[in-house]
């Protein structure tokens, strides 16, 4: 198994739900009030099988009106055609906009050869449009154009790969268990989506049941550090993919 980091870079996001690139080299935290301020790292991981992608990032292009996650991809040595499943934690915008690409203003499926793996109850959520982190037009775009795979509940996908449907972040939250010939890494989406907040515990305000995230952290983090699991960040500012130990108190983190 081999894991690549596809760092999106780092951004603000107010109430608006809009996110906007912030490079903390020249742009200042105070000129941005009452804001949130996060990183985005979509995962590609190589099993003996697949070419994995965990979520998507937001989707955005450079100069070149090409996406950032295609290069990043390339930076790789594959390419996007060459992934076979997008398994998504859960459809807010900032983990689903790579899932489209706007081409001579249409959207397009990023992925078309790939499998997308998502829980049933998220994409009908989503699809209603009654929520502003959900950007239903993306979904849109996917249906009659890619292979949907909905889950629903926990279970498994194929051999060595489990998804459990977390809830917690979002009521349709899911993270997946990947074994792949006794190489082991976890994604827990925004269950778990940076190492400091297993050394931290608090319940986010983000979070639709912040209690029950605070406790799957604990659990998560447990069974990573007892099974030997490598974990993946999401939002993590630096330590993205990590090691977990537990010493009956306490959690440490070891990057890989």
């Amino acid at each position: 198994m081999t894991i690549y980091t596809l760092a999106e870079g780092s951004y603000s996001v107010d109430a608006s739900k809009k996110f906007v690139p912030f490079d903390p080299q020249i742009d200042n935290f105070r000129d941005r009030p009452a804001s949130l301020f996060i990183h985005v790292n979509p995962f590609l991981v190589k099993t003996a099988d697949d070419l994995i992608l965990f979520d998507t990032g937001l989707g955005y292009k450079d100069t070149r009106d090409e996406l950032y996650l295609y290069q990043h991809i390339r930076s790789t040595g594959f390419e996007p055609e060459d992934v076979t499943l997008v398994l998504m934690s859960h459809l807010h915008y900032d983990h689903s906009g790579g899932l489209v690409v706007e081409r001579n203003g249409k959207l397009e499926p990023s992925f078309p050869n790939a499998v997308h793996v998502i829980q049933k109850g998220e994409w009908e959520f989503g699809m209603t449009g009654k929520s502003s982190s959900y950007h239903k037009e993306i979904f849109e775009a996917l249906q009659g154009n890619v292979d949907l795979k909905f889950v629903d509940g926990s279970g498994e996908l194929k051999p060595g790969i489990n998804y459990e449907l977390s809830g917690g972040h979002c009521p349709f939250h899911q993270v997946f268990w990947i074994n792949d010939n006794g190489q082991k890494c976890f994604y827990g989406g925004d269950v778990l989506p940076e190492p400091e907040q297993l050394i931290r515990k608090f319940v986010a305000k983000y979070d639709y049941d912040g209690r029950k995230a605070l406790e799957l952290r604990e659990e998560y983090g447990k069974k990573a550090a007892a099974e030997n699991y490598t974990c993946l960040f999401y939002h993590a500012k630096t330590k993205t993919v990590a090691n977990v130990t537990y010493n009956g108190e306490h959690f440490g983190i070891i990057p890989v």
